[in-house]
């Protein structure tokens, strides 16, 4: 079944007092397009988290986040206390052996000092962690390719429609194929009958007319035109990316539709055909999208 390379993914997952935030979007492109925005905790795992964005998605432009909300007050750097301390009693015997006033502002003036408020601690990403992490990506993956089912289904009925209707258009055809027979039998005979004195074998005439309708003969391109509507419809029914052969096929029924033109000089016909190419071109549009 079709699946679009349009899609949207969230997840949200709690671990100890920190959201662990999971997006994803995708749209379509001729290869995998991924782009990542890792929060520096996970960035360890970035080449774990890309193939399995990859073994999933297998296509699309993809824009991947990950990122922790924390706790305003827990995420607060805390001020060393010990740190603030020894300033203090190093500022004061300086004042006092150097005779020099004592700050008016104290609190300034050691909150100024290096380091009083440097984080110094270094998080390490723990198995634990890591596993609710990996679990708020595979959900979002899961949401995206749900979106991309739902999409896919709403192209395949487009197509569906589309396809349905050249296959209409080109029976559509066939009562004018007859009359333009007769009529250009009739166009050349008549033309023949109003030059003055001339005269013709009918045989030979009959001849000419058959070879000249063989070069206009459409019936190896309906044929053929039939054969790819069909293989379309089967390949829709197929699992997995075909999108890509989706368009191969498209581009073939173009190519029988412009000769069934090119061979059409009967308006009827002519207007039939640009009916038919008006419905393949938004295959075309829309094959774009498929995965």
């Amino acid at each position: 079944m079709i699946q679009s390379m349009t899609g949207y993914g969230k997840s949200v997952a709690i671990y100890n007092e920190k959201k662990i935030h999971v997006e994803i979007k995708s749209l379509n492109s001729k290869s995998l397009d991924l782009s990542t925005r890792i929060a520096p905790l996970y960035r360890e795992k970035e080449m774990e988290i890309r193939q399995i964005i990859t073994q999933a998605l297998q296509r699309g432009k993809i824009d991947f986040s990950i990122w922790i909300e924390k706790d305003a007050a827990l995420d607060a750097t805390p001020i060393n206390a010990a740190l603030v301390e020894n300033y203090y009693k190093q500022l004061k015997q300086i004042s006092a052996t150097a005779g020099i006033p004592e700050p008016q502002d104290w609190y300034n003036t050691l909150m100024r000092m290096p380091d009083v408020t440097t984080r110094t601690e270094v998080e390490i990403l723990s198995d634990d962690e890591w596993a609710v992490a990996l679990q708020t990506i595979n959900e979002a993956i899961d949401a995206l390719v749900e979106f991309r089912h739902q999409e896919g289904a709403a192209l395949q009925q487009k197509f569906t429609e589309k396809v349905d209707n050249i296959q209409q258009l080109l029976t559509s055809i066939e009562p004018y194929e007859q009359a333009r027979v007769e009529k250009i039998k009739a166009n050349i005979v008549k033309g023949l009958e109003q030059i003055p004195s001339v005269t013709y074998d009918t045989n030979r005439l009959e001849q000419e007319l058959i070879y000249y309708i063989e070069k206009l003969d459409i019936n190896e391109e309906k044929q053929r035109l039939t054969n790819h509507l069909k293989y379309f419809r089967e390949t829709m029914a197929e699992e997995g990316p075909i999108g890509k052969k989706l368009g191969f096929i498209a581009q073939e029924m173009g190519r029988e539709i412009n000769t069934t033109g090119s061979k059409s000089n009967q308006a009827e016909m002519q207007n039939i055909v640009v009916k038919m190419k008006d419905e393949l071109e938004q295959i075309k549009e829309q094959v774009l999208n498929a995965l």
